[in-house]
């Protein structure tokens, strides 16, 4: 068996969540591979909406297995609240979930250093959700972190090191703070993990594997906001690409099948970074009033632009996509035409590759193309596609070189439209 990948193509928030939601039928096991609770991920069906940070987007769908894996960074304090909103909602996780013990412990401390390192950078903060990742990423890599696992080895000792290695850099920084309501929560929030499976997740998952089992990685951000590979340094600090699936679960290479990537029929970001096809005018507002682009986690607006097929490009060669899945085709549907870029401008100079240096003067080369101006949101199936909207897929397919096999029509699960191009 193979495992399958689900990730995020442009700079997150395309809508992972939901298409993991609507194809875990078809899987036993939804693992997550990296990222931490600054990733939002949206599901709506029956009439509930819910945004899951740190729990795989599987844990809706009956009986199956959710692991969070070793590359994921976990905190304490917000999983507990996470958990406990769903369970007053009906759905018990502590059968079906799995948490490494390797992945690594957000301390509350990493969240005043998130803090105090963005207010020492001022103008050239990069814009972080202020949940920590970052610091702790930090931790993992120098070999300071603290992992689940250490929960139930010697933990006392390991937290009071690490927390007063990270008031000695506060204090260096002149940052003030109280730790005592935070640090509260963090401490109940270990005590409640403790309630979970706390697994050996690359041994887990292999031998599922190894008995037959399906199973589907779920990414969170984006490609282009890869540490390694995004616009940096105005990126998140794990690998958010295909190969993320394979550090962040314990699964080798070759072990990796379909990989499935995600992107909206237009283009946001959140916070600081270059964005080629950002607009500044009333049509950037119209995609983000229609689109609701506001964080799911933090409530922050989206920036919003048109399709980057450079940028996409560049993401499908890197994650070796080889289905694609379209997301808030619904958002266009009054446009009377749409833009779509295909190349960039540099000094006057036309490429259609992503330069090293991201963060320069760029001038998107667009094609226009016709809207379809039909409501979309009550569509059953491909069938019913307009005209128009049948030539907006057959365009991005030629540009992108793979087929789009799944197109999403509005926000519930069932507005869900799976096509059946021939690969």
């Amino acid at each position: 068996m193979k495992v399958d990948v689900l990730l995020g193509l442009q700079w997150g928030d395309e809508g992972k969540g939901k298409v993991v939601d609507v194809l875990t039928p078809r899987y036993d096991v939804i693992a997550r591979f990296q990222g931490g609770p600054n990733a939002g991920h949206t599901l709506e069906f029956e009439g509930q909406k819910y945004v899951l940070r740190s729990i795989p987007s599987g844990i809706f769908q009956g009986d199956k297995i959710n692991i969070i894996g070793n590359g994921v960074v976990l905190d304490p304090a917000l999983f507990k609240a996470e958990v406990e909103a769903l369970e007053e909602s009906g759905h018990n996780l502590k059968k079906r979930l799995q948490i490494s013990q390797k992945a690594h412990l957000i301390l509350p401390t990493h969240r005043l250093l998130d803090a105090a390192y963005e207010a020492a950078k001022g103008a050239d903060k990069v814009g972080t959700t202020g949940k920590g990742i970052g610091p702790t990423y930090t931790d993992k890599v120098s070999r300071n972190g603290l992992r689940v696992g250490d929960i139930l080895h010697g933990f006392a000792e390991k937290y009071v090191a690490a927390k007063a290695r990270h008031e000695k850099i506060l204090k260096a920084l002149n940052y003030e703070y109280d730790l005592t309501e935070a640090e509260q929560a963090w401490m109940e929030g270990i005590e409640f993990l403790k309630q979970f499976a706390l697994v050996d997740s690359e041994h887990e998952i292999n031998q599922l594997l190894n008995n037959g089992k399906s199973i589907l990685c779920e990414g969170a951000q984006g490609t282009m906001l890869d540490v390694d590979f995004g616009s940096y340094p105005f990126v998140t600090s794990s690998n958010t690409i295909c190969a993320g699936a394979c550090t962040g679960l314990g699964v080798a290479p070759n072990r990796i099948g379909e990989v499935y990537g995600i992107f909206k029929a237009y283009c946001t970001r959140v916070g600081s970074g270059p964005f080629p096809t950002e607009l500044f005018d009333e049509t950037g507002e119209r995609i983000c009033n229609v689109g609701n682009e506001f964080g799911s986690v933090t409530g922050r607006k989206r920036r919003c632009g048109w399709i980057d097929l450079v940028a996409l490009r560049y993401a499908i060669m890197i994650d070796g996509v080889t289905h694609l899945i379209m997301m808030k085709s619904d958002v266009l549907d009054d446009f009377e035409s749409i833009k779509a870029c295909v190349a960039y401008r540099i000094n006057g100079e036309e490429i259609d590759y992503l330069p090293y240096n991201i963060n320069e003067e760029i001038d998107p080369v667009y094609v226009e193309l016709p809207g379809w101006q039909t409501d979309m949101t009550h569509i059953q199936s491909e069938d019913e596609f307009p005209e128009e909207f049948n030539a907006y897929l057959s365009f991005l397919e030629e540009q992108l070189g793979v087929p789009i096999k799944i197109v999403s029509v509005g926000p519930d699960r069932e507005q869900t439209i799976e096509r059946y191009t021939d690969d």
